[in-house]
């Protein structure tokens, strides 16, 4: 854990949130300032600042986090309408917390390209 990181202290639960999913290598939560109806966030507990980080440990807990993605949509109820998966990555790339998290959206049409 990241000291100053905010969602270290989410998934550690020093700061509240609205748990969707909990493990001991994932923690998945709903956005306050949501950008779809249904937006919830996915977080490897491990820090890990963002995509141009990762490394060759990093495989399996990346790959769980795109399989809870799967599992969680389904369990919202929007798995078949479909969702969005969003990594952002860097000041350009939109990522604004510097730990990787994976944005999953749905519960409206979302429009390509993106912003």
């Amino acid at each position: 854990m990241a000291s100053d990181c905010l969602f270290c202290k989410i998934a550690a639960g020093e700061i509240p949130s609205t748990r969707v999913h909990s493990d001991e290598e994932l923690y998945a939560f709903r956005d306050i300032n949501p950008a779809a109806p249904q937006h919830i966030l996915l977080i490897p507990r491990q820090h890990v600042q963002s995509v141009a980080h990762l490394e060759d440990q990093h495989a399996a807990v990346m790959g769980k986090l795109m399989v809870m993605a799967g599992k969680i949509a389904e369990q919202e109820g929007f798995a078949e309408q479909g969702f969005r998966c969003v990594v952002n990555t860097g000041s350009d790339g939109g990522q604004t917390v510097d730990h990787l998290h994976l944005h999953l959206l749905a519960g409206r049409h979302l429009t390509w390209p993106p912003g």
